[in-house]
């Protein structure tokens, strides 16, 4: 029974963090550009639990290497340059209903790499929630541009990371410390970021040219510490504890601390928008049914 508050606590906590991130992103664009934002995001990250290797530093990477490059690479590091390279071009509350998609793949990665049998509801649940997250794309694209639909499946593409990750933790990392495993995915893709941050990228010149530098780069900083760290460490509890489409179910909330995020930043949703959303979260709740 404290198993189950715990988990609970921790679905909610995750969801109120991950539903922000969006915004967080875009007040990050301000001052910089996407892939610069992504790489802040992995740096940052990867900085802050760097000096945790004092304490977390044995692990057998022979063993463990294949679900932390999953983990770090499809879980952090792919998604977080598709987020904000949809968000160049698509609202970050439309963004923040199309991550509820992460379920419905999560399912999908189990039924083919980790021979999980699927139930008729989760079928039946797949199928409703695509539907909707179609929809979602078609109502934004307005006029009837393709941009926005385009850059829409950047952030489909980032939720079948996403659960490629999932899956590959509960397969690979499910004996280790959660802290452990975190830390060692980060110091993976961290320098790969922090290399390409000041070896590829406009982020100096951005930094010392842009008058909004230092307040988008304290946004990244949240989004990287609370969005990225300290929250991915609390998502491998959750996936140990109670499983990989429990601790997908966060998005029943995300996208209504998004859209909530969006409107109150100016941002503008629509009544079909609405009830796409709300289609995808009915096929979430599907997939969970015992």
């Amino acid at each position: 029974m404290q198993n189950k508050k715990l988990a609970w606590v921790l679905l909610i906590i995750l969801s109120v963090v991950w539903g922000s991130s969006f915004i967080l992103m875009k007040r990050g664009l301000d001052a910089f550009s996407s892939d610069e934002v992504a790489a802040l995001r992995i740096s940052i990250a990867f900085l802050f639990l760097a000096p945790l290797l004092i304490k977390y530093y044995k692990i057998d990477l022979k063993k463990y290497w294949p679900g932390l490059i999953l983990m770090g690479v499809f879980g952090n590091l792919i998604p977080a340059f598709l987020f904000t390279k949809a968000e160049t071009e698509i609202s970050s509350s439309l963004t923040g209903m199309l991550n509820a998609l992460t379920p419905l793949f999560t399912v999908l990665v189990g039924l083919f790499w980790l021979k999980v049998k699927p139930k008729a509801m989760q079928i039946v649940g797949i199928i409703v929630g695509f539907i909707g997250a179609a929809c979602l794309m078609i109502f934004d694209a307005g006029s009837g541009s393709s941009k926005n639909i385009i850059y829409g499946l950047l952030v489909v593409a980032a939720t079948f990371f996403y659960a490629i990750s999932v899956c590959g933790i509960k397969k690979y990392l499910s004996d280790i410390n959660s802290i452990t495993a975190t830390v060692w995915a980060f110091c993976i893709t961290g320098p790969i970021s922090l290399i390409y941050l000041f070896g590829f990228s406009d982020f100096t010149m951005h930094m010392a040219n842009s008058p909004m530098a230092m307040s988008s780069l304290g946004y990244i900083s949240i989004l990287a510490i609370v969005g990225s760290a300290i929250s991915v460490i609390a998502y491998n509890i959750l996936i140990k504890n109670s499983g990989t489409v429990f601790a997908s179910s966060c998005t029943y909330l995300i996208p209504i601390v998004a859209i909530g995020w969006g409107l109150f930043d100016g941002e503008t949703v629509n009544f079909y928008q609405i009830f796409s959303i709300v289609v995808i979260i009915l096929s979430v709740y599907l997939i969970n049914r015992d």
